[in-house]
């Protein structure tokens, strides 16, 4: 019998009730007996550098930035053990959750990537929404600048509350959609979560106007079955892949669709019909377009995002 392979996951941590909340996604996914660490990472807030900077001219200054910073770790580690608490009540192991907390060096999203990549990590999760509104949208830049900033780590966004456990892997003939597809094969070894290989093939009208389509409406049909086999061999690869990373076949399925001009829409209502609750995306697709906010697909995904979770693979 194949071993399971130890993951190492890095949840980054803000004391919100969401935050709390995405733990129970890893339980869904994997439970509490799988072979896995997780790292529970914490920054501490830091005042603006012209208060700490008054420590240095002012005795009274200096003890106040010291039960200000002390008072930080406190939170911290409560916070931190909060979270630590619900994994166990789960079923965790204590020894498999660990905690740690950082001093902010160069910015929350950056130490977040420099602790993932020192840990090990193979992936970090972080949930979009925090405490209030201001936090939500720190949340969503601090998500926005780990989708930029990790070089390395699968970034995953939770949109609380994930229910589904069914996973939907984005395929197409990008190597980042390969690279996806050997995270999720990995990552979803040894555990009994079904997976949808989807492709959505690009509708003709994202290449010509409609009115030039109108007029050689045949196009249309020779595009499909064009696109169809273009894409058979990278989905039968994909198949493949997760069969060798110890996924069992009665957990895969294969769904290709006749695409809209939208690739962003087809993937959401295919999670909505398909009962998907994780969407497994490569960074950049088949544009390799560098600038994530300039319209990509996997922006636009994120941006309708309800009660998923999204795993975005560079």
């Amino acid at each position: 019998m194949r071993k399971k392979p130890t993951k190492c996951i890095c949840v980054a941590i803000d004391g919100s009730d969401h935050a709390k909340r995405s733990l129970d996604y890893l339980n869904l996914l994997f439970g509490s007996d799988h072979p896995m660490t997780v790292n529970l990472f914490y920054v501490l807030p830091t005042l603006p550098p012209v208060l700490v900077e008054e420590h240095t001219k002012n005795a009274s200054a200096a003890r106040k930035l010291r039960a200000v910073e002390a008072k930080n770790v406190q939170v911290a580690e409560r916070y931190l053990s909060e979270a630590k608490a619900i994994l166990v009540e789960k079923g965790f192991s204590g020894d498999a959750v660990k905690t740690v907390y950082r001093k902010k060096d160069t910015g929350v999203a950056k130490d977040i990537c420099r602790f993932s990549d020192s840990s090990a990590s193979d992936a970090v999760m972080v949930s979009t929404k925090g405490r209030t509104r201001i936090q939500s949208f720190l949340m969503g830049e601090v998500s926005a600048n780990l989708l930029e900033n990790c070089p390395q780590s699968p970034i995953w966004l939770l949109e609380p509350v994930v229910r589904k456990k069914t996973v939907l892997i984005c395929v197409d003939n990008s190597e980042n959609a390969i690279r996806a597809v050997d995270h999720a094969g990995f990552m979803l070894s040894g555990t009994d979560v079904p997976v949808i290989l989807f492709h959505t093939k690009r509708h003709l009208r994202r290449f010509i106007p409609k009115e030039v389509l109108e007029e050689a409406p045949e196009l249309e049909e020779l595009w499909k079955q064009t696109a169809g086999e273009q894409i058979a061999p990278y989905m039968k690869k994909a198949k493949e892949m997760l069969l060798e990373a110890g996924l069992r076949g009665d957990q895969i399925s294969t769904k290709i669709v006749a695409g809209t001009r939208s690739a962003a829409s087809d993937i959401l209502k295919a999670a909505q019909r398909y009962d998907c609750g994780t969407i497994v995306m490569g960074r950049r697709g088949l544009s390799g377009v560098k600038e994530f906010f300039m319209g990509s697909v996997t922006r636009k995904v994120l941006e309708d995002l309800r009660q998923k979770a999204v795993w975005i693979v560079r």
